[in-house]
């Protein structure tokens, strides 16, 4: 692809009218606005830049539709991922992960971080040469989204409390294992375009001293993740154990810094906030999880004000769509303070492209240098019909993506990848042997 010609384009100024793109060697190379189209260009509708999904347990997407018969809490809806991930082998989670990746191309969705833990055997034996993290990468390759490998460090039940069963293909039974197995994974896909990330799955998994060790262990260039406070239940059990809060404990063990994520940070305090701060770290926000699961309405407005960056993603896969996310940002924010306008549409879609750098991938926008990575939505949409252009962010769906462009070429285009395939045929022959 070489050149592509919006309608109208979200500029870092602004909305602007009649914007010509060119691009050469995946990056975006010149930008004029008020220009009328050329021969052989892509005529598009609105365009954004490409958003990053932060935070994805791609398997998880097995339990969509099938958790809600019994009600329950997000400790009885855990069971039940259990029992999905029991099942997966490396053929499974390659066509899964296919199938969930083609679903979020089509959605607007262009980068993700898959925060990774099925490591091993169901019985916790390993695999011979990263099976599983590599069915992975092969499958971000077959549909052609950039893909941030978060791979994580699990160790524990919880404080005091050693693996269960359904939990032993998730450890590498001793922090110095895992960063053994870490190092030689980032040998293993040097060249296949997967940034390799890492994770401490949480403070429930792994204790103060290991944290400190991964952190040790790491290059100061890795990006770090991490789930924090998702769950009151969670805290309280970090106070038991530390006499502080998942934040604190975090910090003292040298993991926050401008490359560390907290994920959820649901219940963190305004001390965890000013920490986190502090450090120039991220949030990685999901609505619809966090509503999906009870987890509870987090201080989003707070720590925006703060200084943290806001990303967001689509956690269990429950909803995968950007635009769904990015709403649900706004409307719990307006719930928790009864007023409306708590992040501006500009705001909402910086939370869309914010989760690049924490991927640890160059900043996404419509600008000289960028990646070229382009999404289109339809303006003219039951859905958004008479939308300001400015505001399409809180009026479309991930049914309104058009054209969706990754390093310059077309990967999807109205609902199906550029080779015709339709994600929901992927996803009903993959989910067959998954669910159970």
């Amino acid at each position: 692809m070489t050149s592509v010609w919006c309608r109208t384009a979200a500029l870092p100024g602004g909305v602007a009218e009649s914007v010509r793109l060119t691009t050469e060697g995946g990056r975006i190379t010149g930008v004029r606005a008020g220009s009328p189209p050329e021969p052989g260009d892509v005529q598009l509708d609105h365009v954004l830049p490409g958003a990053a999904n932060a935070h994805s347990h791609c398997f998880h997407r097995a339990l969509r539709g099938r958790t809600h018969a019994d009600g329950g809490t997000f400790w009885t809806w855990r069971e039940q991922m259990y029992a999905v991930a029991e099942r997966l082998t490396p053929d499974s989670y390659e066509a899964l992960a296919a199938a969930v990746f083609a679903e979020m191309l089509v959605s607007g969705w262009t980068a993700v971080g898959e925060f990774h833990y099925v490591h091993h055997r169901a019985d916790g034996t390993p695999y011979a040469h990263h099976d599983m993290e590599l069915a992975l990468a092969r499958a971000a390759s077959s549909t052609g989204i950039r893909l941030t490998l978060l791979d994580t460090c699990y160790l524990r039940g919880g404080p005091g409390v050693p693996l269960g069963h359904e939990q032993r293909r998730f450890s590498d039974a001793t922090v110095d294992a895992w960063l053994a197995r870490w190092h030689a994974l980032r040998d293993e896909l040097a060249g296949s375009g997967v940034v390799l990330g890492a994770a401490v799955h949480s403070v429930r998994a792994v204790e103060e001293r290991d944290i400190a060790r991964v952190v040790a262990g790491l290059p100061a260039d890795v990006p770090l993740h991490a789930h924090v406070s998702e769950q009151p239940r969670e805290d309280e059990e970090c106070r038991a154990e530390h006499g502080c809060s998942p934040t604190q404990l975090l910090d003292r063990s040298g993991a926050l810094s401008d490359r560390f994520t907290a994920v959820h940070a649901t219940h963190v305090t305004p001390e965890d906030i000013d920490l986190l701060a502090c450090a120039g770290a991220a949030v990685a926000l999901c609505p619809s999880t966090e509503a999906d699961l009870g987890d509870g309405i987090g201080p989003f407005r707070a720590l925006a004000d703060a200084g943290v960056r806001v990303a967001l993603g689509s956690d269990q896969n429950a909803v995968i769509d950007p635009y769904a996310e990015a709403r649900m940002l706004e409307h719990h924010a307006r719930l928790e303070s009864l007023r409306r306008g708590q992040f501006s549409p500009a705001q909402l879609e910086g939370a869309l492209t914010a989760g690049h750098r924490a991927l640890g991938r160059p900043a996404v926008a419509l600008e000289p240098g960028a990646p070229a990575d382009l999404v289109e939505l339809r303006s003219r949409s039951v859905r958004t019909a008479g939308s300001d252009p400015g505001q399409l962010v809180l009026s479309a769906t991930a049914a309104d993506v058009g054209t969706v462009v990754v390093g310059g070429e077309v990967v999807a285009r109205d609902g199906r990848l550029s080779d015709g395939t339709d994600p929901a045929g992927l996803l009903l022959a993959a989910l067959q042997g998954v669910q159970p």
